[in-house]
């Protein structure tokens, strides 16, 4: 297994953390190898996660390969409509360099950080929000 029961639930409260301040949701995708290219990896999980049902549009996924050092965050089109290109690229460069120092966990951390943060921006939390996805890390195909 690529994290422990103990790395699971810390990456799972970090992203209930971070969906605590939006009507956004977070996925969080991870697997040992990406056949083919990254972002085509991670726009098939992210249909396969049914994150394009969300109500506003408003979900991220962040994807990671761990043996082939690849890793991707994309959203919707609500919230990609919102926060622009800079966005995704700062918040790629934040955890890349967590992942150049074997701080596996902390980059996915300090990523759910950014999406939630940006998610709080552009669609705060409602008092009839719902979480509409699971919270815990979904496991790819190649473990």
């Amino acid at each position: 297994m690529i994290f422990n029961s103990e790395e699971q639930a810390k990456l799972a409260y970090a992203i209930n953390k971070a969906e605590n301040k939006t009507s956004g949701e977070i996925r969080l995708c991870v697997e040992k190898h990406c056949p083919g290219e990254v972002l085509d990896r991670a726009v098939n999980y992210f249909h396969r996660l049914n994150m394009e049902k969300t109500a506003l549009r408003n979900g991220v996924l962040i994807y990671l390969a761990t043996e082939d050092h690849k890793f991707a965050i994309i959203g919707d089109k609500g919230i990609d409509q919102k926060v622009g290109e800079r966005f995704w690229d700062e918040t790629k460069n934040l955890m890349l360099e967590h992942f150049q120092n074997n701080r596996l966990l902390e980059g996915l951390e300090a990523g759910i950080d950014s999406a939630g943060q940006q998610l709080k921006t552009f669609f705060p939390r409602k008092d009839d929000d719902i979480n509409e996805l699971p919270d815990e890390v979904f496991f790819g195909d190649s473990q």
